[in-house]
């Protein structure tokens, strides 16, 4: 928190404020709350609060300039996916969970931790694991139960949405000597291990992106001479292949399930392949960053090495730092998962599920933990 500055953290207080005083016991009947959990493309802040290193920390200049006009924790110059789609959906900013005080959780929290896998080996000890946030999540149920009551909190999440960006992580720090089909198995053992227990609590509608192509970012292409490292975005294709499969698979198995799978991969690999078409001068380069394309992650000058260039118009740029797109390219992302064709987002798009208002009974259900 040393880095926020007064004006920023006045800004946070004031939306938690907000946040407090539209919660009540009497929610409106369309009312969807939105959780959220995963990495670094959903995290708004959580690593602020946990004993990491800069690498995983985004709370310095020049993070958050565009809209927040300050450093709130996000890894780019403004709002990422979350924020639009809590904008769309009529909700205010959905907070972070480990920001410190007395919240309500009628409208969600946000659980993601920039760096977080899905296996707990990944960036062991600097970041929120997956299943660590699934234990954050079962006391936001309690709480929930205590401030609602029990139907009243089964309702609230049954009809909520959940979003979750998982598995780039696990992929960059792969060091296991299991093939890649075996590793892909593990991790989306992990998360479906997740999913039964989102729920068991009463989750009945969900959203994913698939993995972007993780070798073609900034900081890949620096590090084998400018092209794309082909073995880290064939895994990643691996991975969201069996990430549709074990979706169609939990639709068949868990009544009442719901999914948005958004085909992020395609979003970003247009985008690179053809920029101006989206509005960008520049998908190569990151906007923040050293060496060549700004691959080297030094953005803000706090992870090791101070000196690092800055665009004027991080706008004009796909990327942000050498890791994360910019808000402009998070704002495009987030209007086709909200509102997309089945082109590009299925079998449903967000805006279908926050407008299904069904309650879906969770007293009876049967799961099979794989």
């Amino acid at each position: 928190m040393a880095n926020l500055s007064a004006s920023c953290i006045s800004f946070l207080l004031c939306f938690t404020t907000c946040i407090n005083l539209i919660s009540s016991h009497y929610l409106p009947e369309k009312h969807v709350a939105l959780f959220i959990f995963g990495d670094s493309l959903f995290d708004p802040g959580n690593n602020n609060y946990i004993n990491t290193t800069a690498d995983f920390r985004a709370n310095f200049y020049p993070y958050g300039e565009t809209f927040f006009k300050c450093p709130t924790g996000r890894f780019s110059d403004g709002r990422l996916i979350p924020d639009f789609i809590a904008q769309f959906a009529g909700l205010p900013i959905i907070p972070t969970y480990l920001q410190p005080g007395k919240r309500k959780f009628t409208d969600g929290v946000n659980f993601a931790s920039g760096g977080a896998g899905a296996l707990v080996e990944s960036h062991q000890g600097f970041v929120v694991d997956l299943e660590t946030q699934i234990k954050y999540f079962n006391k936001v149920e309690k709480s929930l139960r205590q401030e609602l009551g029990d139907a009243g909190a089964k309702k609230l999440m049954s009809k909520a949405v959940y979003l979750i960006s998982i598995g780039g992580n696990d992929y960059f720090t792969k060091n296991s000597s299991v093939s890649d089909e075996e590793f892909v198995s593990m991790v989306l053992g992990n998360l479906t291990v997740a999913l039964k227990e989102i729920y068991k609590k009463g989750g009945r509608k969900f959203g994913f992106p698939n993995l972007l192509p993780l070798g073609c970012l900034p900081y890949m292409k620096a590090q084998s001479g400018g092209s794309c490292f082909d073995e880290l975005t064939a895994i990643a294709k691996l991975h969201s292949a069996e990430l549709l499969k074990t979706l169609v698979k939990l639709q068949n198995q868990l009544e009442g399930f719901k999914y948005a799978y958004y085909n992020l991969y395609q979003s970003f690999t247009e985008r690179l392949n053809n920029p101006s078409k989206y509005g960008f001068k520049d998908a190569t380069t990151a906007c923040c960053g050293s060496g060549p394309y700004g691959g080297v992650y030094s953005c803000g000058g706090k992870r090791g090495i101070e000196v690092y260039e800055l665009c004027d118009k991080p706008g004009d740029y796909f990327f942000f730092d050498s890791y994360h797109p910019s808000e402009k390219a998070y704002r495009q992302f987030a209007e086709l998962m909200w509102a997309g064709n089945t082109d590009i987002v299925w079998p449903y798009n967000l805006k279908m599920l926050f407008q299904d208002n069904a309650f879906y009974c969770t007293d009876q259900f049967s799961i099979s933990m794989p």
